[in-house]
């Protein structure tokens, strides 16, 4: 549910496939607005207008922001920003891999700007990643905009696959030591909401898994107030499939709140916050700016409020029963229209 409010003067760039779409408002300057909940909005300033547009699956846009550099907007909401992906990115990827003992095949789901992957590349033990993204246009406009993430998209090791992460992992016989859910978040009318499900967790994600293996996915918005909307249901869901269950969370300033991701896996999280300084020292090149042991162990430590939110969550997130994030997906507004 962004919008986007711009006087003359202010560069718009191109649509998908070379369609330019036009941005009208009523201020001095060009602003970036999404509505993170009813009566409440959250606005930044633009210096330009990337890319914006439409693919098959979901409304995009590329804005460049005066605080946070370049940001990926997709159905009105924003997925990553350039000043502060690192700490999504980081928390996401790096606690999933460092209690692995040797990660070597790793799965996205999603992913499709690239970050994901070049934090897993980082991993010397990493022999194979396989990124599945269902939106090429996505992928192709991120690999031409985000020069940070070119080497990650020329790697070898990396695989991009166009398809729907579920049809993808049925079709395919190998195994993973590691699964990752970097999917768009579940809004109502989105394409990814069906990849949120206890169904989808226990049929498809966790029988292609390695033994031993760990399965990670963003969760959405993890607040005092926000957690309720699918952290904790996600949570609770992930606890019916798996038999150790972590929720972590880390404030993201560019989300202009706190976001949740959780871990699992059938074999228990043991690693000590030096053991894992040792194996992020042996393991990955170069260095974390956000993660070290500490903070993996306190991004853990979530508030009295949200642990009791957590322990009292009885609701599975199944396709007929789903909840969303506020907003609405691209299918549902054009029902509308």
């Amino acid at each position: 549910m962004g919008e986007i409010s711009c006087s003359n003067g202010i560069s718009v760039g191109n649509g998908v496939n070379g369609k330019s779409h036009a941005l009208t408002g009523y201020r001095k300057s060009c602003w970036y607005e999404e509505e993170i909940e009813e009566n409440l909005r959250w606005s930044f300033a633009l210096n330009s207008i990337l890319h914006t547009g439409e693919t098959q699956f979901q409304d995009i846009a590329l804005l460049d922001t005066k605080p946070f550099g370049k940001a990926l907007v997709i159905d009105g909401k924003l997925q990553s920003a350039e000043v502060d992906e690192f700490i999504y990115h980081e928390s996401l990827v790096h606690p999933a891999l460092l209690h692995h003992p040797n990660p070597m095949t790793i799965f996205i789901m999603g992913g499709g700007e690239g970050s994901t992957a070049r934090e897993i590349l980082r991993h010397k033990p990493v022999e194979k990643v396989v990124m599945c993204d269902i939106d090429e246009e996505v992928v192709e406009f991120c690999k031409s905009y985000l020069v940070v993430n070119r080497e990650a998209f020329s790697d070898p090791r990396l695989e991009l696959v166009i398809n729907d992460a579920r049809v993808e992992l049925e079709s395919r016989k190998e195994y993973y030591d590691v699964i990752i859910g970097d999917l768009a978040d579940p809004i109502e009318g989105g394409p990814c909401y069906k990849l949120y499900t206890k169904s989808f967790y226990e049929f498809i994600v966790k029988p292609r898994l390695n033994p031993g293996g760990i399965f990670v996915t963003q969760a959405g918005p993890a607040g005092i107030f926000s957690h309720t909307e699918v952290f904790s249901c996600i949570y609770n869901t992930l606890k019916q499939v798996f038999k150790y269950v972590v929720p972590y969370s880390a404030h993201i300033p560019s989300f202009a709140d706190t976001w949740g991701w959780v871990m699992a896996s059938d074999s228990p999280f043991t690693l000590s916050a030096e053991e894992l300084d040792l194996r992020m020292k042996l393991n990955i090149k170069g260095e974390n700016r956000y993660l070290d042991g500490n903070t993996i162990a306190s991004a853990s430590s979530l508030s009295k409020a949200v642990r009791k939110s957590l322990d009292n969550e009885t609701h599975v997130y199944t396709e007929g029963s789903a909840r969303f994030i506020y907003g609405y997906g691209s299918a549902l507004k054009h029902n509308q229209a």
